[in-house]
């Protein structure tokens, strides 16, 4: 072997040595290279609008987004969009059966490929890895997944999220189960990364717990095994007004409920039988409970019940309305007339989401690999029955035409109707992912920075919230939305920048100026007045994709 050879072969093995080393997954993986992410480090991914896909029904709510393109350039492109602005992700990717039913490289892998758990993990671990930073503070990444890559899926995401906890969540969405040699499957698993030590799962608002008596019973429910939860409560007018003090052990009242002369009722945890029992919550924690008394009279005795709460979701879910083939497969058969291989139950995935956003006010979610459009139909489905104003961004590739034949079909159809089926309000924008060529991402020529310029305008503005073009020219770019404005001047000759900033202070509202500069921080301040706040391009895009590389 030629010396030149048998050192590039050394240094190949020194790096997978010290690649091992340092890998903690429990298990050991071979990242294979993947070429969208190679083609990122010579590619900046920006987008383009589809206008003639864009669906508005009304002006005042906010717009969602479908990206058309490789999930991987779409999530580069949010990582300067939407940095730390959503509140969950929810992704059902791959399920890597060994079917050939999905790619790398361009390339099928099938069960008799060596390395398809591999590739299934290195594809995982670079979309991951990048969506992480989209998540807010509080932010959830939730992922289903079956039998062929649980295991693997979960010791990756042990690895990628450490200050985490991951709860599994089975979930019944094939009734009649899948037949096999031994068991008939019938489940998937979806997993529930969150931050640990924050309490960010609602409760269950389909399920409530029973109307309970707040006098205790059965097993430790008598005044004598807890004396410090034995008290009065005292009532006016059809609620509680005050909570007692616990008596001494030698006090003993006459009867369950007696009429006081201030004209409040006073009760007392005593049974039908007079045995003395206790209440429910002790003097700590009855205060937080009073809203829920509900007080019962018949023939001048007066008892009180706790009114229904919802309960806390647990981690088996089943249920009709989980029924892949019903809510998944025949659903969009049915909505846009073509077959999707294995959609989600729609209600499964609202469910998901429910867990999360039901309790938050206008949460954006996220789904990267959306396939059919089910997570997009599932957050209009929570608006419609919730009254929220929550928004989604659905990415998918456009590989047999499903972003152009499947996904936006079915958005559209649900926004607009179907059948018998009424139409829930909504407005959409359809982009397409574009890549400007700049040689190397470490290394960028002057003209790469100018094309750039040109070439980002509809990325800034989604990440202003301001969707319509309303200029465009040689100079500068402007869009609206939203009552304020984003504009790009595209140019380091500075000589219609005045004429820009005029016509942008004329329509009073705020705006963003993205001014063309070599550098960081060129001209960011220098500009800015009441209304207009300056932001340099396209140097911060650089960093994030260059941040992005690093990773």
């Amino acid at each position: 072997m030629p010396e030149k050879d048998l050192q590039k072969e050394i240094l190949e093995l020194k790096a997978q040595i010290k690649h091992l080393k340092k890998n903690n997954l429990g298990i050991v993986f071979e990242e294979k290279q993947e070429d969208i992410v190679e083609q990122c480090k010579k590619n900046i991914p920006v987008l383009k609008e589809v206008k003639k896909r864009r669906t508005i029904k009304n002006d005042k709510l906010p717009t969602n987004l479908l990206i058309e393109g490789d999930n991987y350039h779409a999530v580069s492109v949010l990582n300067y969009t939407h940095k730390k602005s959503v509140d969950v992700i929810y992704i059902d990717p791959p399920y890597n059966t060994g079917a050939s039913d999905w790619k790398y490289n361009n390339d099928y892998v099938d069960e008799n490929d060596a390395y398809r758990h591999s590739k299934w993990l290195s594809m995982m671990n670079n979309r991951i890895k990048i969506a992480k930073g989209l998540l807010k503070d509080d932010g959830v990444l939730i992922v289903t997944i079956d039998k062929h890559e649980n295991a693997t899926l979960l010791m990756l995401l042990a690895k990628l999220f450490p200050m985490h906890d991951i709860t599994t969540v089975v979930v019944e969405h094939n009734p009649k189960g899948l037949p096999s040699r031994n068991f008939s499957d019938s489940h998937e698993y979806a997993h529930f990364v969150i931050p640990k030590g924050l309490s960010v799962v609602g409760k269950n608002p389909e399920t409530k717990e029973d109307t309970r008596n707040l006098r205790r019973a059965g097993r430790a429910s008598y005044r004598s095994e807890r004396p410090t939860m034995f008290y009065p409560i005292y009532i006016k007018d059809g609620r509680v007004v005050r909570i007692g003090e616990v008596q001494k052990d030698s006090f003993h009242p006459k009867k369950r409920s007696s009429v006081l002369e201030s004209g409040e009722i006073e009760v007392w945890p005593i049974d039908d039988n007079g045995k003395e029992r206790r209440w429910h919550f002790g003097l700590d924690s009855i205060t937080d409970h009073i809203d829920r008394i509900e007080i019962k009279e018949k023939k001048g005795d007066f008892q009180l019940y706790v009114t229904a709460v919802p309960a806390r979701y647990k981690t088996v879910w089943t249920g009709g309305d989980l029924d892949a083939g019903k809510y998944g497969t025949t659903l969009v058969k049915n909505m846009i007339g073509a077959e999707f291989p294995f959609p989600k139950s729609l209600f499964a995935t609202a469910r998901c989401l429910e867990t999360i956003i039901y309790n938050r006010k206008d949460a954006l979610v996220l789904d990267f690999f959306a396939g059919s459009g089910t997570t997009g139909h599932a957050v209009l489905l929570m608006n419609e029955r919730h009254g929220s104003n929550h928004r989604f961004i659905l990415c998918t590739n456009n590989e047999n035409q499903i972003a152009e034949e499947i996904t936006y079909p079915r958005i559209k159809k649900v926004i607009e109707g179907y059948s018998n089926v009424k139409g829930i309000p909504a407005n959409l924008s359809y982009y397409k992912t574009d890549l400007v060529d700049i040689e190397h991402l470490h290394k960028i020529s002057d003209d790469a920075k100018v094309k750039i310029t040109y070439q980002a305008g509809e990325m800034i503005a989604v990440r202003e919230d301001t969707l319509n073009e309303v200029e465009k020219n040689e100079w500068w770019q402007i869009f609206e939305g939203r009552e304020r404005m984003t504009a790009i001047y595209f140019k380091e000759d500075k000589a219609k920048l005045a004429e820009l900033i005029t016509k942008l202070e004329k329509k009073d509202l705020p705006v963003a100026l993205y001014i063309f500069s070599w550098g960081k921080n060129e001209y960011k301040g220098e500009y800015s007045s009441a209304n207009i706040r300056v932001e340099d391009i396209p140097e911060p895009i650089l960093e994030v994709y260059k941040e992005l590389n690093r990773l």
